[in-house]
């Protein structure tokens, strides 16, 4: 066991210092596996997506865009200004596939209908990931992402009825969840209704977390979900 712990604190040590030397950050080190997870009110079951491509960017690569989404209220300032001076890794996905058994491993880009309706009772994301190039299992890291319902509905009908903007970001209080929006307006036969639907989303992590694993695969995670 302490050989163990002696060579991964080598191989750490040699890690940092050729991500110094090439600028790279850790996170480039990792292949990942993100599902989102849409847990209803009603007892049935929950809503689980398995993100095909994970992509990742740093937090500090990303300061103009972040800035400028600030100045447009997506968020604010100050908030924007503490993620820029945390190392924080952003991974972000905009194609998945649903875990039902009938459309099992068929791709589609990100879509689901958020808002108007009253069923969903919270969104969860886990992550799993591993070295890259290894053949190693993927393990859950230590890290939770969750949105509540009131917390983005909130988000939501402050927005309705404001039509600056179509494309919109949404972040749970611990701003570790972010989910881009996209709002249409469709004419029923009696009035105009504004809807809601989720078009891509990111977790942001500091980069420290992604060296903290729990020791479950990912098959034993997802039973939890599954109701297996």
């Amino acid at each position: 066991m302490a050989d163990s712990l002696a060579r991964r604190n080598v191989r750490l040590n040699r890690l940092r210092q050729r991500l110094k030397e090439k600028r790279e950050s850790l996170a480039d080190q990792f292949d990942f596996k993100l599902f989102m997870i849409f847990h209803f009110k009603e007892k049935k079951p929950a809503a689980i997506y398995e993100v095909d491509e994970v992509t990742t960017v740093m937090t500090n690569n990303y300061e103009e865009y972040i800035m400028s989404e600030a100045k447009d209220d997506a968020f604010s300032v100050m908030s924007s200004r503490e993620l820029l001076d945390k190392d924080i890794v952003q991974l972000h996905a905009s194609k998945w596939h649903s875990l039902r058994k009938d459309v099992l491993g068929v791709t589609s880009d990100v879509d689901f209908f958020l808002w108007p309706r009253m069923d969903i009772g919270r969104i969860e994301c886990i992550m799993f990931s591993r070295w890259k190039g290894e053949l190693e299992p993927y393990r859950p890291l230590q890290a939770h992402f969750h949105f509540n319902r009131d917390d983005y509905e909130h988000q939501v009908t402050s927005q309705n009825g404001q039509y600056s903007k179509d494309s919109l970001i949404f972040n749970n209080p611990e701003q570790t969840l972010f989910l881009f929006v996209d709002r249409f307006s469709i004419q029923t036969k009696s009035k105009a209704e504004t809807i809601f639907k989720l078009s891509s989303f990111c977790v942001y992590l500091p980069q420290d977390m992604l060296l903290s694993w729990q020791p479950e695969s990912i098959d034993e995670v997802l039973k939890k979900y599954q109701g297996i």
